[in-house]
């Protein structure tokens, strides 16, 4: 954890002084510093929960030295850089976030629900101008710091982490005029003996779904564990980990779309012990209080949240993971699987970090040059794995401690 000037002190992110500092300068357009790196790095303030929260200014993340935990690789080596600036615009001065998005929060009748980026393509017209259903999870992902690893969060991650920032995330963020966390659903942690608080506290936040008389129906944002896709009497249901009493109704054609869409995802999910199947999904609720699916996207994750597009990815990761190493993973956003992006970048190399490459089985000429392409235009280092029959390279050494 990195240490934060507060006018003329230092505190350390667990200094019991530290939220009373925060709570004297929130009203102020007073900045911390984080000290990753001199003369330090603005921050801005998000009051979560009663408490104060120091965060990542936007588009700062490479001011930070690599071993922060503020510190983002280049946009340009993952989808960051097609969206940023464009579906993503970020206020400096006030540390907010507009999001920009390419699906409806409203659904009027008669309007056939879709499947998230049913058919991935790369088109001529340009992909970043606003977020699929599927890139906003990947940014909530970033935004809350999931696509980071160092040893010190093995055994740490479970629902209530993943919970706590991904609300943290949506902090700050704005769509279509209307604050991200009072339109996002993100079910609690769950505990038998608490579960008709929970379920009260579910109601109240989705209190604004109920039908109106007349226009078109309000829909929300769904992100969650999936546990289970089955058949229910009229079409199909989805269960989340976490709310075992809210279903989420899907009609028959969402379903058959959704499993060839994320055939890959859902195959993976099968395949890979203890992984866990994300899934972002617009929703609305009838008059009978069901839940039903408008639109939904999965994403899968290995056993302590990282995502990974394939076997060969995950077993870096799992490499990585067991030599005790620190790395962030690349996220997709909008780009299309046609175009390179970097795996992960290690941040525990010198004199640079280092972005990891991978090409995958079955890919063309054209794909590997344009992973060389990406990788010599880059200022980091570069380590690139062609999965065609090449056994993995030599990972590079981390000049770092492993606690």
């Amino acid at each position: 954890m990195p240490d934060f000037l507060i006018g003329e002190r230092i505190f350390g992110n667990g200094d019991p002084a530290l939220q009373r500092a925060l709570a004297d300068i929130y009203a102020s357009k007073t900045r911390p510093l984080c000290m990753c790196c001199q003369p330090g790095v603005p921050m801005y303030l998000a009051r979560v929960a009663q408490q104060y929260v120091i965060k990542r200014m936007p588009d700062s993340g490479l001011s930070h030295a690599p071993s922060c935990e503020s510190y983002e690789p280049p946009a340009e080596l993952s989808g960051l850089g097609e969206v940023l600036g464009h579906a993503i615009i970020q206020d400096h001065e006030h540390g907010t976030t507009l999001l920009k998005l390419d699906f409806s929060l409203s659904k009027s009748s008669g309007r056939a629900a879709p499947v998230a980026s049913e058919v991935p393509a790369d088109s001529v017209k340009s992909d970043g101008a606003k977020l699929t259903l599927l890139s906003v999870l990947h940014f909530l992902w970033v935004e809350a710091g999931l696509n980071r690893w160092t040893p010190k969060m093995l055994d740490r991650r479970n629902w209530f982490v993943i919970y706590k920032f991904l609300l943290e995330a949506a902090q700050g963020k704005v769509i279509k005029g209307q604050a991200l966390e009072s339109i996002l659903y993100v079910p609690e942690p769950f505990y038998p003996d608490r579960k008709d608080h929970i379920a009260q506290k579910r109601n109240s936040h989705l209190g604004s779904l109920r039908p109106q008389e007349k226009g078109a129906r309000k829909l929300m944002i769904l992100v969650a564990e999936v546990k289970e896709l089955c058949p229910a009497r009229y079409g199909f249901k989805l269960l989340v980990k976490q709310a075992p009493d809210f279903p989420l109704m899907l009609d028959q054609d969402v379903y058959q779309r959704l499993n060839r869409r994320f055939e890959d995802e859902l195959a993976l999910w099968e395949a890979t012990e203890g992984s866990h199947l994300m899934t972002i999904a617009t929703f609305s609720v009838g008059t009978s209080g069901v839940a039903s699916i408008e639109e939904i996207a999965l994403m899968i994750t290995t056993e302590n949240w990282i995502t990974f597009a394939d076997l060969q990815e995950k077993a870096l990761i799992n490499i990585l993971t067991e030599q005790s190493r620190r790395f962030v993973k690349g996220m997709r956003y909008n780009l299309s699987p046609t175009r390179p992006l970097a795996s992960l970048v290690l941040t525990d190399t010198q004199p640079t970090p280092t972005g990891m490459y991978i090409v995958p089985a079955g890919a063309n000429d054209q794909f590997q040059h344009a992973v060389e392409e990406l990788a010599q235009a880059s200022s980091y280092a570069n380590w690139i794995w062609n999965a065609s029959g090449q056994a993995m390279p030599t990972i590079p050494s981390s000049t770092q401690s492993t606690r």
